[in-house]
């Protein structure tokens, strides 16, 4: 019942990382579903599925449930209980569950954030969970070359998929949420930045995918494609546009992507 509710999270919120956790080998899938499922539920918190008034004191009741989690062999919420199982596992380091939710704290106050803020929010938002999903990955199949160099492939993949997002997302993060990860008055030189800055992140992390077990490989290269192609629909919009529509990959071109990450081996 644990594993159903989580799997549920995943196949409900995101279509991408849906079709890229498929190809993960099972146990992989297990875990990776448990982790998205926290993360998730944190994220609904600060936008806007708990009132305003207490969402603050949710986000940090569940900071601290899903850090003492590990600790205890049941819990009546399932999602804690298979979070708790993976966590377990996999070894999570409870420092980058502090950073994302801290990362997440920040959320809570509508705000223009300073490139500064915005690298901290990057990391805490992302690039651990890139690094969470290293552990999973790993767990089973320990890496005999150096691991920074998979980590460091981990963070650039997590912040190129976090800077698509708040592209994708730009004008419902604007408008309805308050919060502006990039000038309110984002222009086309602005953007086009930002999309080089996203491409300078999946090229570091491309060489890296292929140094992972081939289970995690295929999945993660997957996700890879379809945020590579996200970020070429990107590239060609104009500002009005990101505010006038979603970019999005339809279904078949997904499937499309995810063969030939299979394919491929």
């Amino acid at each position: 019942m644990a594993h159903r509710a989580a799997r549920q999270v995943i196949a409900t919120y995101s279509t991408s990382f849906g079709i890229a956790s498929a190809l993960l080998p099972r146990a992989m899938r297990r875990d990776i579903a448990h982790l998205y499922a926290v993360v998730r539920i944190a994220d609904e918190i600060v936008d806007g599925a708990a009132p305003a008034e207490t969402a603050s004191a949710q986000l940090e009741a569940y900071e601290e449930a899903v850090c003492a989690a590990p600790a205890r062999p049941f819990h009546t919420d399932p999602i804690l209980h298979a979070y708790a199982a993976t966590a377990r596992h996999c070894g999570f380091a409870e420092e980058h569950l502090r950073a994302f939710f801290a990362s997440m704290r920040t959320d809570l106050t509508p705000r223009e954030y300073t490139p500064e803020e915005l690298t901290q929010y990057i990391y805490g938002s992302a690039e651990v969970i890139g690094l969470l999903c290293l552990d999973v990955f790993l767990a089973d199949a320990p890496y005999a070359g150096d691991r920074a160099y998979l980590e460091n492939g981990a963070r650039h993949l997590g912040a190129a998929f976090q800077k698509v997002n708040f592209l994708r997302d730009l004008h419902e993060d604007t408008v309805r949420l308050g919060r502006a990860y990039y000038p309110r008055d984002l222009t086309s030189v602005d953007k086009q930045k930002i999309v080089e800055s996203i491409k300078a992140d999946l090229a570091e992390a491309t060489p890296t995918i292929e140094e992972l077990p081939r289970g995690a490989r295929v999945g993660v290269r997957a996700a890879a494609g379809i945020y590579g192609r996200l970020t070429e629909q990107l590239d060609a919009m104009t500002t009005q546009e990101l505010h006038a529509r979603r970019a999005h990959v339809p279904a078949w071109e997904k499937a499309a992507i995810a063969a030939r990450a299979v394919a491929r081996g």
